[in-house]
């Protein structure tokens, strides 16, 4: 059962427990949204099935599988004020979850860096082969698209770049060109491949970097990107900021 589910189980839940009385309510599809009222108890149902669906979402991703309909009695008995478990009991059941759930993402964690350590070790063994493809001293791999002609940034200069990053699976994490516009940013706050790589680069100039994990982010995770991976970025130099160069 997927987040949109659970939060219109919420909803039902809400407007079954507002009396006790056996009477025929409305169902969620029922349910008029004219007045600020009542788009302000949808929002909230909505709110909350949201919240306990991401909740439940992240814990089927480590394996623990809670029963979704149990989730649901008991937000029922909650709002009528029929718990079946004491608050102590609530508290030290869910302490124990929390403590799990952490535990299998840990294990989870160290499972997917040691994964990707050895894909990315892999990959780039492969990739230096290539003809085109250049191996820096530190590790970092790359391969000249376009040859610009203008002047290269020092690592302290702030550079307009458009770039696409992806994961080795093809995965696509971030895009200046799908946002619309260029990325500005001093060269020396970004990730050192990037530091190191950009560097290389004329005005005007377009690479794909093969940027290896120590050079990237580590075993430190972001959206996307998990721990040890090796990113490979499209960049376009565009401009070095206050130097004049042509958009």
């Amino acid at each position: 059962m997927k987040k949109t589910a659970i939060a219109a189980l919420v909803l039902s839940a809400l407007t079954l427990t507002a009396c006790q009385q056996e009477q025929t309510q409305p169902t969620a599809q029922e349910v008029k949204l004219e007045s600020q009222e009542q788009q302000q108890a949808y929002g909230l149902g909505v709110s909350v099935g949201q919240f306990i669906g991401q909740k439940l979402d992240m814990q089927e991703d480590v394996s623990i599988m809670l029963d979704r309909e149990l989730v649901i009695q008991g937000f029922k008995d909650a709002l009528g004020g029929d718990s079946k478990l004491e608050q102590q009991q609530i508290q030290t059941v869910l302490t124990a979850l929390d403590a799990l759930v952490n535990e299998k993402q840990q294990a989870k964690q160290e499972e997917m860096a040691a994964s990707n350590i050895e894909a990315g070790k892999a990959f780039l063994a492969e990739n230096a082969k290539r003809e085109g493809v250049t191996v820096t001293e530190s590790g970092l791999q790359y391969e000249v698209l376009t040859q610009g002609e203008g002047a290269s940034p020092k690592a302290e200069d702030t550079v307009r770049v458009h770039y696409q990053g992806n994961l080795l699976d093809g995965t696509e994490f971030d895009s200046s060109y799908k946002r619309g516009e260029p990325a500005v940013f001093p060269l020396n706050r970004v990730i050192s491949g990037w530091t190191e790589g950009v560097q290389l680069m004329k005005v005007g100039s377009k690479f794909k970097f093969f940027i290896p994990s120590e050079l990237a982010y580590g075993k430190r995770s972001t959206g996307a990107i998990t721990p040890n991976s090796t990113l490979v970025f499209e960049v376009e130099l565009l401009g070095i900021e206050g130097e004049g160069e042509a958009q």
